[in-house]
């Protein structure tokens, strides 16, 4: 037992020894490097720029600044202190050394490789899952500049097992900790989906509980519905995002203006998925939701983002396209149709289109996906009463449109027909004021 001790503790301490050999190794290799570089640069300049402190015309400089070491060296000194803290100093030293990455990987692409190089990111990983919130902020900080620009470290960061390192509870992170993991997993969503772990990893589960929290900022929110748009992007991870619960998250969030945008879209790439559709359908109140958002007239891009999302809803389905009748969409789909942009009219024509009163009718191409024929009963349309009832309403709808026109036209030519008799009013009295004799 006491041999296997000692066997056990002697190969521990070895691997230490090693790991601090390996680092300084790279220190040094590093170090020299950059004094070769600056030799090259010092060889390539004029021969009189090189020898200007021979010269007798020139003054001695300070003592002060002639000691002071060049600021590349005071960096690299500092680099390297840095590094060597977050690997084998304390906790408190391993936060302070993770702020001080943070603000060096700011300065350019290639520290942030070199940091790579030198193990930081492993370590920064590990600090992730710490209890202690001031360590996870400072890695979490940290991890965020390193990934910016840089393909390679977002590679590394998901290898040493980011996405398992997640708060399994948002509600116990403050608003700065919680943005920064959301700006953190919207730079590595930009990862394929080979490397990125999407459906057995943290990642859903933390945006969705994020989006969900009434204590999370605006600002936090739009953050994790950008990288959810990321990730819709990629089909396979439609399956994970609705088991999760995406659908019913972006269709709460798409009521609030400053987010509706970003929601929209998202629902918009996962409503031609066969469950995002279902999950879609199943939804109560996303009919209802959808119809309100046409009325902003004030958000044209939603309008058009909610009008394609009903038309691969209506497509071909009666009980949709009753359940939208019910919530009134006839009215809103005339106006639309008039008075909004040119895309959503084209759309709000196509659904108006699929409540006519005509049975048997054939669906022809539209701008929606294209999905195969089923049977007449599923593309049955409305009753001859609700046909009836919207003819009329698409009537008294253009004439209100044509008085607006009207009225429009008529106060627009009142405006012009008044400024051009101030205009010529002026011109005479300044005309008459000129030939006046005193």
């Amino acid at each position: 037992m006491s041999s296997s001790r000692t066997q056990s503790s002697s190969s521990s301490v070895w691997q230490l020894q090693y790991m601090k050999l390996n680092f300084f190794t790279k220190i040094r290799c590093l170090l020299k490097s950059k004094a070769s570089f600056r030799k090259s640069n010092l060889q390539a300049l004029p021969e009189k720029s090189r020898t200007y402190q021979d010269s007798e015309k020139v003054a001695a400089l300070p003592e002060e600044i002639v000691s002071k070491p060049p600021e590349d060296e005071n960096e690299e000194v500092v680099l390297q202190k840095t590094v060597k803290k977050l690997h084998f100093g304390s906790w408190e030293e391993k936060e302070k050394a993770a702020i001080e990455i943070e603000k060096l990987a700011r300065e350019d692409k290639k520290t942030r490789k070199l940091m790579a190089e030198l193990g930081v990111i492993q370590v920064l990983v590990s600090m992730v899952a710490s209890d202690v919130s001031g360590h996870q902020k400072a890695a979490v900080n940290a991890l965020i500049q390193l990934s910016h620009g840089t393909y390679t470290n977002k590679a590394l960061m998901v290898n040493a097992d980011i996405c398992s390192k997640l708060p399994k509870n948002v509600e116990v992170l403050d608003q700065s900790t919680r943005h920064a993991f959301a700006e953190l997993l919207l730079s590595l969503s930009s990862l394929t989906n080979t490397q990125l772990p999407v459906a057995s990893s943290q990642i859903i589960p933390f945006l969705m509980d994020t989006m969900n929290s009434d204590s999370t900022d605006m600002k936090t929110k739009e953050i994790c519905l950008a990288t959810i748009s990321n990730l819709c992007l990629v089909l396979e991870n439609a399956g994970p995002l609705v088991l999760n619960g995406a659908v019913e998250t972006l269709l709460s969030l798409m009521s609030t203006k400053d987010l509706s945008e970003k929601a929209l879209a998202s629902l918009g790439q996962l409503v031609v998925t066969q469950m995002g559709k279902k999950a879609m359908e199943d939804c109560l109140l996303v009919s209802k939701g959808l119809i309100e958002i046409l009325t902003w007239e004030d958000i044209p891009k939603c309008q058009e983002y909610a009008a394609y999302i009903l038309m691969v809803l209506a497509h071909q389905s009666w009980s949709q396209r009753e359940k939208m009748a019910k919530a009134g969409i006839v009215p809103v789909l005339l106006e639309v149709s008039l008075l909004g942009s040119p895309l959503v009219q084209k759309r709000a024509v196509k659904l108006l289109q699929w409540f006519k009163d005509e049975r048997n009718v054939r669906m022809g191409p539209h701008s929606g996906p294209q999905t195969g024929w089923v049977s007449p009963g599923m593309g049955s349309p409305m009753s001859p009463r609700s046909g009836e009832e919207g003819r009329k309403m698409m009537k008294n709808l253009v004439k209100q449109s044509l008085y607006k026109n009207m009225e429009m036209i008529t106060r627009r030519g009142n405006l012009d027909m008044e400024s051009e008799s101030c205009r010529l009013k002026s011109l005479i009295i300044s005309t008459s004021s000129k030939s006046l004799t005193y």
